[in-house]
């Protein structure tokens, strides 16, 4: 799979203009997004070692909330403790003196707030029509109407009873830590989407793909649960033509707020 996935947005900074190309006839496509030309190398350097330097400690400081977790999760329900599962998302490279964006899959780590062997085809179907824009399907597709978000599947018989409370205030996330002390991914960024999602998306939606993936980001922190996908696409677009070091240090700072009113669970 990841070999046919493989993809690269070439970047020319002089026009500020990002091509997607794809050596396969599925995803075969081009597209262009503006970019700040500020975006030096100084920027992606400093990322990165501000997200190694912030995962590493995150993860010794949070070492027992973890551990507690993970009692919690083999008490409730059998099964393995962590969930991975292979995403999209992409990495900066430079080659022949020119920076491109590669888009790859990956193994991307939660904590297992379902039931093992569950059929995916619940999400399949909500996330098709999603992308799609079709509200009265999703409708449809809700396990519990009564309760549901628009945009997001509530009342998921799929969850278990200490994964809904990990999901509640995201803390499912954080396995994804290691995600980027590997340099998979940011901490800030686009959500790292699911092959089949991808499989969907139109020439326009592959420009959330230039910039790394992130474990938050502008999507997050401005109510995910009640934001279609156009408007997702346009938020992480809008991160990637503004991003900054101080404009991601805004975002893991709302990000607080946001897990605490449940703006960005789900």
């Amino acid at each position: 799979m990841s070999a046919e996935l493989k993809q690269q947005i070439s970047v020319r900074q002089s026009s500020e203009q990002i091509t997607i190309r794809s050596g396969t006839e599925q995803w075969s496509t081009q597209t262009e997004v503006l970019t700040e030309s500020h975006l030096k190398f100084h920027y992606f350097y400093f990322k990165r070692l501000t997200d190694w330097i912030l995962a590493a400690v995150a993860l010794i400081i949070l070492l027992p909330l973890i551990l507690i977790i993970a009692v919690l999760i083999k008490w409730d329900s059998p099964g393995p403790v962590f969930f991975s599962q292979e995403r999209v998302g992409a990495r900066r490279r430079t080659l022949n003196g020119q920076t491109t964006w590669e888009i790859r899959t990956f193994t991307f780590y939660k904590f297992r707030t379902m039931r093992v062997d569950i059929d995916p085809a619940l999400h399949r179907q909500f996330m098709q029509a999603y992308i799609a824009g079709n509200e009265a399907m999703m409708a449809a597709l809700q396990p519990d109407p009564e309760a549901a978000s628009a945009f997001k599947l509530t009342g998921d018989p799929r969850i278990t009873r200490v994964g809904g409370f990990l999901r509640k205030f995201s803390l499912d996330e954080l396995p994804q830590l290691w995600n980027v002390m590997k340099g998979d991914m940011s901490l800030v960024g686009p959500r790292p989407p699911i092959p089949y999602e991808v499989d969907l998306y139109q020439v326009k939606h592959f420009q959330r793909f230039a910039a790394l993936p992130g474990i938050t980001g502008l999507w997050q922190v401005s109510g995910r649960c009640a934001t279609s996908f156009d408007e997702m696409i346009h938020l992480d677009v809008e991160y990637i033509e503004k991003q900054s070091i101080w404009l991601d240090l805004k975002i893991l700072l709302w990000t607080v707020p946001a897990i605490i009113s449940q703006e960005g669970a789900g």
